[in-house]
């Protein structure tokens, strides 16, 4: 029980810490360092969760309880790499504005009506994406202990939010990313 309060606290404050921290880090910048490489790596390793949490969930469903804890232990350290790189990414380059075709920095009038109205299907994916993978970490974390707790039950409710979240921002990172490529200086 003591073990199960301080495991408790500790996804506490990995849900409170983590979004702070990455929050904080988009205030650095590093300058001098071309990490223009990152994105479509992350973008991939955000496509290689949503697989592997896909995986973890037929592993579940053919009661192969050891693959499907190895799959989500993959789907974590994809995600903790993921997230290293992007906040990587972010600390050593100028944010790319969607429909930026010039690169210059500036969304000019007419490369804003070259876009239409995939802006707004865009921001609509992006904003969405920010929000849930915040949403997401306390979710990962709590569902992540009860699994290794044993409390199956507590487990399996909690999946029910967790997956569906998860692969939302899975897929979501990698439609961003699709979007947002062409617009990189």
């Amino acid at each position: 029980m003591k073990n199960e309060k301080k495991l408790k606290g500790i996804a506490i404050l990995i849900s409170i810490v983590l979004p702070l921290a990455v929050a904080i880090l988009f205030g650095v910048k590093i300058e001098g360092v071309d990490l223009s490489f990152l994105p479509r790596i992350y973008a991939g390793i955000n496509g290689a969760t949503a697989i592997v949490l896909v995986l973890a969930y037929i592993a579940i469903k053919r009661k192969k309880k050891k693959l499907h804890q190895d799959f989500i232990n993959t789907a974590v350290v994809l995600s903790v790499c993921f997230l290293l790189m992007y906040v990587l990414y972010h600390a050593t380059s100028d944010s790319t504005i969607y429909g930026d075709l010039n690169h210059n920095g500036i969304l000019e009038d007419s490369e804003a009506l070259a876009l239409g109205n995939t802006k707004f299907i865009y921001y609509f994916i992006l904003i969405s994406h920010i929000i849930l993978s915040i949403i997401i970490t306390p979710f990962v974390s709590f569902t992540y202990l009860k699994g290794w707790l044993g409390d199956y039950e507590g487990h399996k409710k909690l999946t029910r939010i967790t997956f569906p979240l998860w692969m939302y921002v899975a897929v979501t990172g990698v439609l961003v990313y699709a979007m947002i490529s062409p617009y990189y200086a």
